[in-house]
């Protein structure tokens, strides 16, 4: 019995700053160019929106996620990209989704004393483990939200 040997996977988290605001259209027009490219090159991931600022998760081939992070950089309309954690995975923890993608809204009030926020630890924290811990978070958090709503606006948007 021979075993299949399956090439090596990679991870890599990053965040990133729109240069100019986008809109509904310019962000549905990205996603598509992201999706279309994600299946070509074999990616899976998942991206969240908010404020003008990207966090985003890459899974692949080491070869097509560098690939990818080497055309985002690149890319004009981002600013400030910061690799928030790279490493290798046995499996793909967002199979199912070429680009998943939530927009979230904007905080309607401050957080009280002590509480924290995913999205804003990964942007604001210059302490590289802080944003780490939140950039696993909001993996995490979007994996559950896309299992608890399957079929409805996140599953959509695979």
């Amino acid at each position: 019995m021979t075993t299949l040997q399956q090439d090596p996977l990679l991870t890599l988290m990053y965040s990133s700053t729109a240069v100019a605001t986008f809109d509904e259209a310019e962000l549905s027009s990205l996603l598509a160019q992201s999706r279309a490219a994600n299946e070509r090159n074999g990616l899976t991931g998942m991206l969240l929106f908010r404020e003008n600022r990207f966090f985003q998760t890459l899974e692949g081939t080491p070869e097509a996620v560098h690939e990818a992070m080497d055309r985002i950089r690149a890319d004009e309309r981002h600013t400030d990209v910061r690799v928030l954690n790279e490493e290798s995975i046995v499996e793909r923890r967002f199979s199912d989704w070429t680009m998943g993608y939530v927009a979230l809204p904007a905080p309607r009030e401050a957080l009280p004393q002590g509480f924290r926020n995913s999205f804003s630890d990964v942007h604001g924290s210059d302490d590289a483990v802080a944003a780490l811990r939140a950039a696993r978070e909001l993996n995490l958090w979007f994996r559950v939200r896309a299992n608890r709503t399957s079929g409805r606006r996140v599953a959509r948007a695979r």
